[in-house]
């Protein structure tokens, strides 16, 4: 048995060596290969502009070194990408951008953000030229910014308005047994109607409507513009599906030109110089974002203007690059605040809410800083419900036009499995000492005197939600009810009910936050570091397929979609301060 054991030892302590050997490797080609990685950018070179990968405003920081290095290396944000389209306007060598985007995950105030960087670069006197085999309306939105817009003679081109839908389980709960129980606030909370009818409610239909209408019409403002088409006949080829094939598109001066992607490298070549039959240099924006970001110049200043990125749903815990939670948040917060050399703060928000305690706890943390020195948010695709609990107090709120935020309300909702159980067999008793012993269970109908309770937690909670938009934006309470009760509305609705104090994007916000600060002279860090251990580092490995990719596969997309939103509501915990619905606008 001994000699076993020593064995056995022997073989598991040679596999930790290995691993440990093999990790090893992996860190010291990364830190010195890393360091050897120089990005080059040659004369005469040309940014591809390719958003397919392209998410986040922010793509992340950890603070474990291992994380750091392990963690994929390639991914930029959309604040990168802006901080290189604005240095590739003084570059020398950077000639033009070359928009080559058929398909990206950006929300509309993203794409509204670069389209402004675009428009800016084109003031340099260089070119954008954009390609596309087919353009979605959200591509061809930031596509039609370029001077000259290409499509593949065979492609779709599609411009019709905007539409959003919503999916409703009412029935789906009687059949199935499943009910979820709703404790809400706010005529407009609708965040949970999908589960208490089979139709829009004419509130949630209303707002849906204006806030459509208030998106449409700031993408045509934008359209018209850039391509010299009024709105009315922007509206006029919408509605009649005017450009649904290449050539009426051209024909209504959406796009310039009909051609395959060769000729379109053709054009870029021939603005170059460069012979039909040799390469002409690019760059993609991936790279030269790295670029930008390595070798940026540093002013004489110390002072520094901390940016931290709230992005996600908001819940409890330590949050990542895709979630809002505490521990990141008000880490940074307080990191940001001791610092003497951080003069001012910019949040910037993107998120339709969530956990109403963690909203407030944050809130609390922006309330202490604020006392120490200005915090000015900038909103991005959504800044809604939690969102916007979370920016309420901000010295200044900054958003774009077709941001969307507001949904001052909050809901409970318990998943309740009562009926389910008794159709199969199941039956649940509860034994206990006082009246309200027992814990809430999904296998006991609801007590009218539990849901009382709860109900009574929601509106705390709404009050208290409220009371702080109220003393944050200096109104009275019955104002903010008013204009909250729920209700979603766009950037430019919320700056005229008072929610927001100016239109704009996060560099408009960066210098608000200078000016409140007094500083002229001045750089950026960006927050948060996450605290990630090493179980996340095996999720970033190319031979790691996710879980959701195995499951997208055998479902297919639309019931995956169902599935995941089914999932999101059962997994929410305590009191929501939510955007009310989830809107795909298409």
């Amino acid at each position: 048995m001994r000699f076993l054991g020593n064995v056995l030892a022997t073989i598991v302590g040679l596999f930790v060596f290995l691993m440990l050997f093999f990790f090893g490797i992996i860190l010291i080609a990364a830190v010195f290969g890393g360091d050897s990685e120089e990005v080059s950018v040659k004369s005469d070179s040309v940014i591809e502009l390719k958003l397919e990968n392209i998410k986040n405003d922010y793509a992340g920081k950890y603070k474990d070194p291992w994380v750091t290095i392990l963690a994929d290396g390639e991914k930029v944000g959309v604040s990168d990408i802006i901080n290189a389209i604005e240095s590739a306007k003084t570059d020398s060598d950077i000639k033009g951008i070359s928009i080559l985007n058929n398909d990206s995950e950006l929300g509309m105030a993203q794409r509204k953000a670069l389209r402004d960087a675009l428009e800016d670069f084109k003031k340099s006197g260089k070119f954008v030229m954009a390609y596309a085999n087919s353009y979605s309306q959200k591509e061809y939105y930031l596509n039609s910014v370029a001077n000259t817009v290409y499509i593949n003679p065979v492609g779709d081109f599609d411009f019709k308005g905007l539409s959003a839908e919503l999916m409703f389980f009412k029935d789906l709960q009687e059949k199935s047994g499943i009910k979820m129980e709703v404790i809400r606030h706010g005529k407009y909370k609708s965040a949970v109607e999908p589960f208490l009818d089979n139709k829009m409610s004419d509130a949630n239909r209303e707002q849906m409507m204006s806030l459509l209408n208030s998106v449409w019409s700031s993408i045509l403002t934008d359209i018209s513009k850039s391509r010299n088409i009024s709105v009315a006949k922007l509206n006029e080829i919408a509605n009649g599906l005017l450009a649904r094939t290449p050539e009426m598109a051209k024909a209504e001066k959406l796009v310039d030109v009909i051609a395959y992607e060769d000729i379109y490298h053709d054009a870029i070549r021939k603005k170059l110089k460069v012979d039909a039959d040799e390469d002409y240099n690019k760059i993609s924006i991936k790279d030269y974002a790295r670029k930008v970001a390595t070798t940026s110049e540093s002013n004489d200043s110390q002072d520094k203007i901390a940016v931290i990125y709230a992005q996600g749903e908001i819940m409890s815990g330590e949050g990542d690059v895709n979630t809002i939670g505490e521990g990141s948040m008000n880490r940074s917060l307080i990191e940001a605040r001791k610092d003497k050399n951080v003069k001012a703060i910019v949040l910037r928000i993107n998120s339709p809410g969530g956990n109403a305690l963690t909203s407030d706890l944050i809130w609390r943390e922006i309330e202490l800083t604020k006392k120490v020195k200005p915090v000015v948010v900038s909103m991005g695709n959504y800044a809604a419900s939690g969102g916007y609990y979370i920016a309420c107090n901000a010295n200044k709120i900054f958003a774009e036009k077709n941001t969307i935020t507001g949904s001052i309300g909050v809901f409970g909702i318990l998943p309740n499995f009562t009926q389910l159980a008794t159709k199969i067999g199941i039956h649940t008793e509860q034994v206990k000492t006082n009246e309200n012993a027992a814990e809430y269970s999904p296998f006991v109908p609801m007590d009218e005197k539990f849901k009382a309770v709860t109900l009574e937690s929601v509106e705390h909670i709404y009050k208290t939600f409220v009371s702080h938009v109220a003393a944050g934006r200096k109104m009275t309470v019955a104002q903010v009810d008013s204009i909250g009760q729920g209700r979603v509305w766009s950037g430019e609705q919320a700056l005229k009910v008072g929610l927001v104090d100016k239109i704009g994007g996060l560099d408009d916000a960066i210098k608000e936050a200078a000016s409140l600060a007094k500083t002229k002279t001045y750089s950026t860090q960006n927050f948060p570091e996450y605290e990630k251990d090493m179980n996340d580092i095996f999720n970033n490995f190319p031979f790691a397929k996710s879980k959701e990719s195995f499951i997208k596969e055998e479902l297919g997309e639309e019931t995956y979609r169902l599935m995941e939103q089914l999932k999101k509501v059962q997994a929410r915990k305590g009191v929501q301060a939510m955007m009310p619905f989830e809107i795909t606008i298409h």
